[in-house]
């Protein structure tokens, strides 16, 4: 019995959040597509290496 349990929750559960993922695609609305500009942080100028 302890085996059964042992294999078939981790199972049951990776099957559960797979279901999860979908049921938000499905349900959820749809992100606007990222725009091609970088983010303001993201574009930030590394300073120059000072010696």
């Amino acid at each position: 019995m302890a085996v059964l349990l042992a294999v078939f929750v981790p199972v049951l559960m990776l099957g559960v959040v797979l279901a999860m993922g979908r049921y938000e695609e499905v349900m959820l609305p749809g992100a606007p597509p990222p725009s091609g500009d970088p983010e303001p942080a993201a574009a930030a100028e590394v300073p120059p290496a000072t010696r």
